[in-house]
């Protein structure tokens, strides 16, 4: 593997840790920005170190919120207009609203909507002119009952889908919560809560809005929660109230009187940042998102918490992240529109041209034929002009409107499969597959781009602690006591450690053994200080430990010292204490120097019970081997682990101590309260004292975990990348932590160039660049071909953070542009090639044409720190530039606006959070299902969708181009050739349900065979089953059937004679043979093209001819033209012609020469020249063997890895904030007793109250 990383280290380049927003931006931070630009093109000046910390300025800010005080919210100046002169709150009510329908609104808007679709507005039309008696040649029943069942059907869909709807917005809404009304709190439904007021909430209650938290039953306010349903991260994180309302707000009655303004910035999208102030009894308090708990998160390990409503409804950031719900609608579906304009245009060319035949045939005989005389005196040119609009109701059945409802059952149908689908079923949370759209399905079969979630989507969020190396020693494996290495084992028996987590596995015995036997002085090391380097908080519940950490990470590792005899018990501000195998020692913590980005490492400072003072740190391997002392041992075999970690795709961490003196230490510790108390640049005067203190350090080892991914994830994604789907990752997390995942999952691969935000950024400069350079060259080529931007072959991969991202795209935010063409003028035409910036709006969308062709050419895309609005730009860059489907699938509300920015969104169901599901197309349980929703169901769905409409469009063509025929018999003169009741039935009777069927069932190769063969996927994406070349060839299909349909049997009864002596050459008799020759045409036809027969299958086609059959003889009997003769009129035709044997030869003949050239045309295809799926079906038996016999051997053999690696695998997730937290001592109610010493209890030990959080 080949990585570059340019050194950026004190060049103005975008933060790789922060997660940017460009939108949503307040006022300060305009005016921070501007003041970094301001100054472009002058001379540099000496840096300035950046202001302190300004507290908002309430003028600034534009949210006010009285606590207690409802009628203030329906102030005037509150209002703003919502329609002319109609007002209403700015202040939305808690409701929300997902509904597109009431018991009013339905059917008129239903019908507006159904309306807008061309092919129903054509219908009504026709429908209007077959009213009108001049023109019509069918009667009006005959478009109006299939218009009726259409629009009746596909509004009961709509109906059933719209209540569903209700019923989520009935159960989110009707949620119960205590509300402070009146002096006492009441229990309210959430849609009555309103802005401004107390609430109170308890443990497990979701959060009903933005609310700013005033106490809760924990220490100093501290109240956890977790946020699944943001993010789908399951660690918890704490939110804290103000102290003052801490000591002032914990009593109803305090709780009642409490009557702040709250000034803050009004309702945004952004999840990581709250600015505001309080103002009560007139002092004024900043608040920050600490402060603040979320709509959609969960109280977890706090009684009772009480907090102000802030945000409601619609303006709480999780709404304001969901993006705008767009109406999605598949390729097939446009590319149908287009095809049907196209039937509407040759429809109108060949009326016309009829219309005009029409004319000209009653000048120069129709006019002077006396038996033709109708007794209206109307020129011929009128004739023509009514021929015109009767042709276009005889032909209109080119378009036929059962087209619709056919596609919306198939569809139906297809959706029902999928939630049927046991394989996609699971079990260990009881979650079925869940196809939440019925119009989307055929899409499935095309996808290129899958945009991913990662935590969540690809991972379970859950750490495990793997393996480690301790003193040139590698422990994981499956091994026994004895040291002596198994192929399979079994997990540690924990029972001698009554304290150890039972959920914890290990399968190394020897190291239990190496530990237990306190001999090897490392490894005890090892254990101590995972069990107190660390920021966990700890919680004693029912006898047993509950820890609280920052990270996933950080548990793990406190996990795994617990169970190996190092148990930590608790934390005061200044103390630890942890049970070393069975006794208990309590340290005294001098100083946490805490984790964060730039130095990738956390330490701890402890003044043991003997006395001694000793450093403990773990961090990446690259920042804890530059800091190693010369004398250090275990460098080279830690390394050799470290990189067999890596391709194990494990995430590391390497341990190491220092022991320091007292006079060291007091030295050192003058400088840290220095630094502690600067007020210019704090973070950096600390990073200088932490740097002094963290050096000439002693490595014990190095620890490995694995960030658990889903079962079948890195299958799935190599599945899916034979099938030519790319897979991108979007994710706000961490670039160590992405990049480690992508190797996990094998996105990323040890053969692959990686590229960072850098290299992109400096090779769309220089594309910029050259297309400049061209454009200034006085004799411009002509437009050339986009070079590739790797041009060196192998596999490539791009890793890009969220501020390289607006960097490179240049995502600023329209507020800022304005405020610097008012201050500087409008920018100067660029003179200089090599100026990054872009001069006009055409040079930005060209950077993002290059970016989006740069990202394509790389096998693998990871994004990360990006927000939720990135996310979903990202995928419509994708979408417009690529003109590409796409699939997004995630699992949290920040997941949201990408979901609903795809062709095809997919939520992760069964966690937590179920945003991201309520938004999507497609749920499901498992990222591996979705190989089977798209090799499997897609594909199918798109094989099936193909072949129903290009039969569909072959047989109307058939039997409606009959009438083209006719006419040229005919005068032109809009007569029908068939009887009026068969035009009616055609499409609704004769000839639906096999080609249904199809749409349905049909199936090329089975399931299995589509998995084992991702290749079969290709036809799908590149649109090879359905475009305008199939169009054309089922429009001349239908062409050459019509003529064979109506020539053969005129020329059969062109002079016949009956053998009993009758004629039947009327036209009754005509109509009927075409008819019976059609039916029998379509229905062998659609048997040729079904690939897989069922009996279902086999029982439509032969019942459609027999309905056929039985409905022909009924309607011409004479039973029913006695009761209604005028609509009844072909009486005795049927059973008179059918008996005629010549007849029966002539459809028979009719028939043949039909299908004759099909047969012909398959045969050479499918052995001359085959597709995929012809060869796969032909040696199906023999591919269905080799699975069967792959199944029987049930061979477990681990996902293959890459080769062996150099590269970092630290990617430690823990982000800042507890430090500070521990440190401040808030989270501890009061400093515990001293401890008497090893014989305590833990019983003890669980009982006392400084232990509790």
């Amino acid at each position: 593997m080949s990585v570059r990383r340019p050194d950026t280290h004190g060049s103005m380049v975008p933060n790789d840790e922060v997660m940017p927003y460009s939108d949503d931006e307040t006022d300060d931070e305009l005016d921070d920005d501007f003041d970094e630009t301001s100054d472009e093109g002058e001379e540099p000046e000496v840096p300035r170190p950046p202001h302190p910390p300004v507290e908002a300025r309430p003028s600034e800010i534009g949210w006010k919120v009285k606590a207690n005080d409802r009628p203030y919210h329906q102030l005037p100046e509150f209002e703003k207009k919502v329609f002319l002169c109609i007002k209403k709150s700015r202040y939305s009510g808690n409701a929300i609203k997902t509904y597109k329908y009431n018991a009013i609104t339905f059917l008129p808007l239903n019908l507006y909507e159904q309306f807008k679709r061309a092919a129903n507005l054509y219908f009504l039309a026709l429908l209007i002119l077959q009213i009108i008696p001049d023109i019509t040649t069918l009667p009006w029943y005959t478009t109006l009952i299939p218009l009726v069942v259409v629009l009746g059907i596909t509004a009961i869909k709509d109906l059933v889908d719209d209540l569903a709807r209700h019923r989520m917005d009935k159960e989110i809404n009707n949620r119960r919560c205590d509300v402070l009304l009146n002096g006492s709190f009441q229990e309210t439904k959430w849609m009555d809560i309103q802005v401004g007021d107390v609430v109170r909430m308890k443990k497990n209650d979701f959060i009903p809005a933005d609310i700013l938290l005033l106490s809760s039953s924990n220490p100093n306010s501290l109240c956890y929660v977790e946020t699944a349903e943001l993010d789908g991260e399951t660690n918890l994180k704490f939110k804290m109230g103000l102290r003052v309302t801490d000591e002032r707000l914990q009593q109803e009655d305090q709780l009642a009187q409490f009557d702040a303004l709250i000034d803050c910035e009004e309702p945004n999208n952004r999840l990581d940042k709250f600015t505001g102030t309080m103002l009560w009894q007139r002092e004024r308090y900043p608040l920050d998102l600490d402060n603040m708990m979320l709509r959609g998160c969960k109280i977890r390990n706090t009684d009772v918490s009480h907090g102000l409503v802030i945000f409601a409804g619609g303006n709480t950031k999780i709404m304001r992240n969901g993006g705008k719900t767009r109406f999605k609608r598949t390729k097939i579906d446009e590319l149908m529109n287009y095809m049907v304009y196209t039937i509407f245009a040759l429809l109108i060319l060949v009326a016309a041209g009829l219309a005009i035949g029409h004319s000209f045939w009653y000048e120069e005989i129709g006019s002077k034929a006396w038996y033709l005389y109708d007794g209206k005196n109307q020129s011929s040119s009128y004739r023509g002009f009514l021929s015109f609009w009767g042709y276009i109701i005889v032909l209109n059945t080119m378009v036929p409107i059962s087209l619709y409802v056919s596609v919306e059952v198939i569809r139906l149908g297809q959706s029902k499969f999928i939630n049927w689908d046991l394989q996609m079923y699971f079990a260990e949370k009881d979650t079925p597959a869940k196809a939440r759209t019925t119009t989307l399905n055929e899409q499935l079969g095309q996808i290129e781009y899958i945009f991913s979630d990662k935590t969540g989507t690809l991972t379970q969020n859950v750490m495990q602690f793997k393996k480690c190396t301790i003193a040139e020693r590698s422990y994981g494996n499956p091994t026994t006591a004895e040291g002596v290495t198994l192929d399979r084992g079994r997990p540690v028996d924990w029972t001698w450690n009554h304290l150890a987590d039972k959920k914890f596995q290990f399968m190394d015995h020897s190291l239990v053994a190496v530990v237990r036997s306190l001999k090897d002085k490392e490894a005890l090391e090892f254990f101590k200080l995972l069990s107190l380097c660390h920021t966990v908080m700890v919680e004693h519940k029912d006898g047993d430990l509950i820890y609280q950490a920052a990270s996933p990470d950080e548990g793990a590792l406190v996990t795994a010292a617990r169970n190996f005899g190092y148990v930590f018990l608790s934390r005061t501000q200044d103390t630890i204490t942890i049970r070393e195998m069975d006794q208990e020692n309590t340290y005294h913590m001098l100083a946490l120097l805490d984790f964060n980005s730039d130095r990738k490492r956390m330490s701890i400072i402890l003044k043991f019970p003997d006395g001694r003072i000793r450093l403990y740190c773990k961090g990446a391997d690259t920042v804890i081997y530059e800091r190693l002392s010369p004398n250090s041992k275990y460098k080279e075999t830690t390394q050799t682990a470290l990189d067999e970690f890596a391709n194990e795709t494990l995430r590391t961490l390497c341990l190491c101590y220092k022991d320091i003196s007292q006079a060291e230490f007091d030295a050192w510790s003058r400088k840290h309260k220095e630094a502690q108390v600067t007020m210019v640049d704090r973070d950096a005067a600390l990073d200088h004292v932490y740097e002094e203190i963290e050096k000439d350090l002693m490595l014990i080892g190095a620890t490995a975990i694995e960030d658990k991914l889903q079962e079948g994830v890195p299958e799935t994604i190599a599945t899916l990348a034979k099938a030519g789907i790319k897979i991108w990752v979007l994710t706000g997390d961490k670039k160590e932590t992405a990049e480690n995942i992508g190797y996990a999952c094998s996105l990323l691969t040890d053969d692959m160039q990686i590229h960072y935000g850098e290299d992109v950024n400096e090779k769309l400069v220089v594309r910029q660049a050259n297309r400049r350079s061209e454009a200034f060259t006085s004799h411009p080529s002509k437009k050339k071909p986009a070079e590739p931007f790797f041009t060196d072959g192998g596999k490539n991969a791009l890793i890009i953070t969220g501020g390289w991202l607006n960097e490179i795209l240049y995502e600023k935010k329209k507020k800022r542009r304005r405020l610097r063409l008012r201050r500087l003028g409008k920018r100067p035409p660029i003179t200089n090639p090599q100026d990054p910036q872009p001069c006009n709006d055409w040079e930005k969308e060209m950077r993002q044409i290059d970016f989006v062709d740069m990202a394509c050419e790389c096998e693998a895309v990871i994004c990360c720190r990006v927000t939720p609005k990135q996310k979903a730009n990202v995928v419509s860059l994708v979408k417009k530039y690529k003109k590409a489907v796409t699939l997004s699938i995630g699992d949290g509300a920040n997941d949201v606006n990408m979901i609903k920015t795809a062709d095809i969104g997919v939520g992760i169901s069964g966690q937590e959070g179920m945003q991201a599901v309520m938004s999507s197309d497609y749920a499901f349980a498992q990222f591996r299902y979705l190989q089977r929703l798209l090799l499997v169901h897609g594909r199918w769905s798109y094989i099936r969708m193909c072949k129903f409409l290009r039969f569909f469009f072959f047989k109307n063509f058939s039997f409606t181009l009959i009438h083209f025929w006719y006419s040229f018999f005919s005068g032109y003169s809009s007569q029908i050739g068939y009887e009026d009741w068969f035009i009616t039935l055609y499409n609704l009777c004769y000839s639906s349900l096999p080609v249904l069927l199809v749409g349905l069932l049909d199936q090329d190769v089975n399931d299995k065979l589509s998995l084992k063969f991702p290749r079969l996927y290709l036809p799908g994406q590149e649109r090879r089953m359905f475009n305008y070349k199939n169009f054309f060839v089922s429009l001349f299909h239908g062409i050459f059937v019509s003529l064979i349909i109506f020539f053969i049997p005129y020329g059969a009864f062109l002079q016949t004679m009956g053998q009993d002596g009758e004629a039947p050459s009327d036209y009754q008799s005509f109509a009927v043979v075409t008819a019976s020759s059609l039916i029998f045409t379509v229905n062998l036809q659609i048997s040729l093209d079904t690939a897989y027969w069922t009996f279902v299958n086999c029982f439509a086609v032969l019942g459609s001819i027999a309905i056929y059959f039985g409905i022909v003889f009924d309607l011409h009997s004479a039973g029913i033209h006695f009761l209604f003769p005028s609509m009844f009129t072909f009486t005795g035709v049927a059973s008179n012609a059918l008996r005629q044997p010549y007849l029966w030869l002539t459809i028979i003949l009719t028939v043949g020469i039909s299908l004759l050239p099909v047969i012909c045309i398959q045969f050479l295809y499918k052995t001359i020249w085959p597709s995929d799926g012809d060869k796969v079906q032909r040696n199906r038996k023999k591919y269905e063997k080799e699975l069967e016999e792959e199944e029987r051997r049930t061979k477990t053999s681990a996902f293959q890895r890459g080769r062996r690696s150099r590269r970092s695998a630290y990617a430690f997730s823990h982000s800042r904030g507890y430090a500070d937290l521990l440190a401040s001592g808030r989270s501890i109610r009061r400093r515990p007793p001293t401890r008497g010493g090893a014989q305590d209890s833990i019983r003890e030990v669980s009982q006392r109250e400084a232990e509790n959080i």
